[in-house]
This record gives structure tokens, C-alpha cells and sequence, in this order.
């Protein structure tokens, strides 16, 4: 506003601004604008921090393969066990047919480091599943090795000196070799996600994590969902307002706040070394995300009671109600939507929680998926913990494709929540 402008007052008089309403007119700009600037600025990481992850996660997406003409001599495999051949000298043989000039000891370890470890079962597996395979040449696909595959998408500068990269110049010969046959392909990684964890990143994937994560989580909501919310409807509905109520609720605000690896203390103190409880099991989690848990659930129930009117119940109780009646058959059902949404976004910090996991030992090297949830197992933010610990270059990309999955979830979770709170919202 200008110095010649006018202002009025609600009786209609006309004055002029004097210095000080022109500054408070300067600040509440000022104000306006350090708000829009925090924002700004607070999208901007967010989005350089989720731009930055999606970015190392992409190479994680393909999985580099080769692919193989493969004897398999009928001679060389008994039909009534396959599983007792030497298929690591078939794979052998086939690589020096494809290299014949390969032959010292040096030169064939470090031809074979190529290739996955895990090729010569993975053919096994092929053959058991179909012995009609026996006798024939096959062409056999399987995954390179962590340094083949990072030399493929370009993790690995091939103009750098022999010493300040991990493969040598008879190793990027040999893999220009296998493109210039058309005998690479860099398909969808699928075993990222139905692989179990492997110590090679070409073979590692989340499956193990994934039903790990889903039983820790089951075995949370069936503890605390029924748990919290009758402790909330007592405490807000029916326990006499005394010191002894006002301690719990103040512990159980305080429990809120306390950080999660106090919760992991207390299940290894209280369900593996008192209990005996199996270590690393999905079970052992479950339980101690459901304490840590259970004072979010309570404090957004309570909430949720609160903010039913008190003529709900007033009216209920004017037609003959009892109390259980009105708070069962009236207060609840009004309350669910905060209920479910405060539920689900405690399970949703409940997934994305590892100290507690960690102290119960659920981060142990787990190669198979938990067939039920007294099994080790590892859960998804251990996974990414192991993975991010872990030197090989490969895991890399691997960790970021994992928390993109996890923030996934996480995000999943979250637009429940708010779906559920929009579409069962009462107004009155």
C-alpha cells in the first residue's frame, strides 16, 4: 500500500496509514513468504531425497543374464536321482568350449567369475523339473555375477587402469565376447522381489523380508487392535476419574514418546530370555511391534470417543440404553474411522521400525521365506540394514530398491488411512 492510499475503519472514516500499520502490513508479507519458502524447501529434499533413492535404485530393476548351449549327456546323469550329476563340469565344459583359449588355472577362475556361483544348481533344478531335458542341448539362461552385471549397465568404468577397478581387461574381452554373440539380455528382475536373501546381489531378493514383514505385522494388529481399543473405551468410558486413572494415562502418553529400542530391550528381556520364545522369529516381532504400538492405538481411540457428542449418548441412555449398550451399539461404531485410521498408521510406523527387530535377531542371514511365523526370518527394514552393511557393489542398488519398496508400503498404508477417514467421516 502506498503512502497516498486510503484505508476505512467499519464506521465508514477515512484516514491514512501511518508507519507502523504499513509496517505490520511489510511483516505479515514477510511472514507469508517464509512460510511458502519453508515449504518450498522442505519439497525440494523431499524430493531430491526420493529422487536420489529411485535414481540408485533403477539399476536394480534388470537383472543381467547369459545364456548358454548346455550338454547334458545322458551318461552323465543317472534319470532316477539327477540331482546326484556333476552339472558344475557340464557348465565347465561349456564355458571352455565357448573359450577355447582359455586354459591356465588363473585365466578359468577368473573366466568363471562372470558368472553366478548358483548356476550349476540352478541348472540342477531345471533338469529335476524336467528329466525329459536329459540327453539333449539346452539353452540354459541364468543371471552373471555381481561384476558382470555392473560391467553391463555401466557401474564399472572400463577406461579406468587395470588397479582402480574390480575386472581386468581379459574379463571385459571375454563379456564383449558373450554381447557380440547376442548371448546377453538384461530382462525385469523379478527375483528381486521372489528370491530369498543370498550372499551374491544377483540372487538376493525380498521374499523372505516380505512374508516376514506380513506375519510380524499380523501377529501386531491381532495383539494390539483389540487390546488398545479396549483399553481406551474402559479408560474413556467407564474407569472413575482418580489418581490412579490419571497415572495410566499418563504412562501411557509418556510410551508413546519413548524410542522404539526400549521396546526391543523389553521383548529380549521379557519374551526370549524369560519366555524362551524363538529367537528371530516373526511371532517375537509381532509382539514387541504391538507394545510399541499399543499406546498409539489407545491415545487415537481415545480421540476418536472424545469427538462423538455427548447427545449421542445422552440420547441413547433417554431411550433406556444401558451403558454398555450406548458406548457398543452407538459410541464405538461413530468412532470407528478414527479408530481404524489411528490403527493403521501405527501399523504403518510399526513396519518401517528395525532397533526393536534388530535386538531380537531378526536381522540373521535367512536364505529361505518363513513357512509360518515361529521360523527365522528377517523383516524389510532389517533386510535393507543387512544389505546397506553389506561390501559388495551389487547390494547397492539392491538397498534402494528396497526402501522404494518399503516407502511403497508406507505410502500404501497412509492413503488407507485417509481413504477410510474421508469416506466413513460423520459430521454433526
Amino acid at each position: 500500500m502506498s503512502d497516498k492510499s486510503a484505508a476505512t475503519t467499519r464506521t465508514g472514516i477515512w484516514y491514512e496509514p501511518d508507519a507502523s500499520l504499513k509496517r505490520r502490513y511489510a511483516a505479515d508479507k514477510r511472514l507469508r513468504m517464509y512460510g511458502v519458502a519453508a515449504i518450498v524447501f522442505a519439497l525440494s529434499m523431499l524430493a531430491i531425497l526420493v529422487g536420489t533413492i529411485v535414481m540408485t535404485a533403477l539399476p536394480a530393476v534388470t537383472q543381467t543374464h547369459v545364456t548358454l548351449q548346455v550338454e547334458l549327456p545322458a551318461e552323465a546323469i543317472d534319470r532316477s536321482d539327477p540331482r546326484s550329476a556333476s552339472y558344475q563340469k557340464m557348465l565347465a565344459d561349456t564355458i571352455s568350449r565357448l573359450y577355447p583359449e582359455v586354459d591356465t588355472p588363473r585365466e578359468l577362475r577368473e573366466l568363471r567369475q562372470l558368472f553366478t556361483n548358483n548356476a550349476q544348481y540352478m541348472l540342477r533344478d531345471m533338469v529335476v523339473a524336467d528329466p525329459s531335458l536329459i540327453g539333449q542341448t539346452v539353452d540354459f539362461t541364468f543371471p552373471m555375477s555381481d561384476i558382470g552385471d555392473q560391467l553391463h549397465k555401466g557401474g564399472i568404468d572400463r577406461n579406468l587402469p587395470p588397479e582402480q577397478r574390480r575386472i581386468n581387461n581379459d574379463q571385459i574381452g571375454w563379456y564383449d565376447r558373450l554381447v557380440e554373440q547376442g548371448r546377453i539380455t538384461t530382462p525385469l528382475n523379478t527375483g528381486m522381489i521372489f528370491n530369498a536373501d543370498s550372499r551374491f546381489p544377483e540372487l538376493a531378493g525380498l521374499r523372505g523380508a516380505l512374508v516376514g514383514s506380513f506375519y510380524a505385522l499380523l501377529i501386531c494388529f491381532l495383539v494390539s487392535f483389540p487390546v488398545g481399543i479396549s483399553a481406551a473405551v474402559y479408560l474413556e468410558e467407564f474407569a472413575p476419574k482418580n489418581r490412579w486413572t490419571d497415572l495410566i494415562e499418563v504412562n501411557i502418553n509418556n510410551l508413546a514418546a519413548v524410542p522404539s529400542i526400549v521396546f526391543g530391550l523389553l521383548g529380549l528381556a521379557v519374551f526370549l530370555n524369560f519366555f524362551g520364545m524363538p529367537r528371530s522369529a516373526p511371532i517375537v516381532g509381532g509382539l514387541v511391534l504391538s507394545l510399541m504400538t499399543l499406546p498409539t492405538i489407545i491415545i487415537a481411540t481415545r480421540a476418536a470417543l472424545k469427538a462423538v457428542p455427548p447427545s449421542i449418548r445422552e440420547a441413547a441412555i433417554g431411550v433406556g440404553a444401558s451403558k454398555m449398550q450406548t458406548v457398543g451399539h452407538h459410541v464405538l461404531p461413530l468412532a470407528m474411522p478414527g479408530i481404524l485410521t489411528g490403527t493403521i498408521i501405527g501399523l504403518a510406523q510399526a513396519l518401517g521400525e528395525t532397533a526393536p527387530l534388530l535386538l531380537i535377531g531378526m536381522n540373521a542371514f535367512i536364505t529361505a521365506a518363513p513357512d509360518s511365523m515361529f521360523n527365522p526370518s528377517t523383516a524389510l527394514p532389517t533386510q535393507i540394514y543387512i544389505w546397506a552393511d553389506s561390501p559388495e557393489r551389487g547390494f547397492t542398488s539392491r538397498t534402494s530398491a528396497a526402501i522404494v519398496v518399503l516407502l511403497g508400503f508406507l505410502v500404501c498404508m497412509n492413503a488407507i488411512a485417509i481413504y477410510m477417514r474421508k469416506r466413513f467421516e460423520r459430521k454433526w
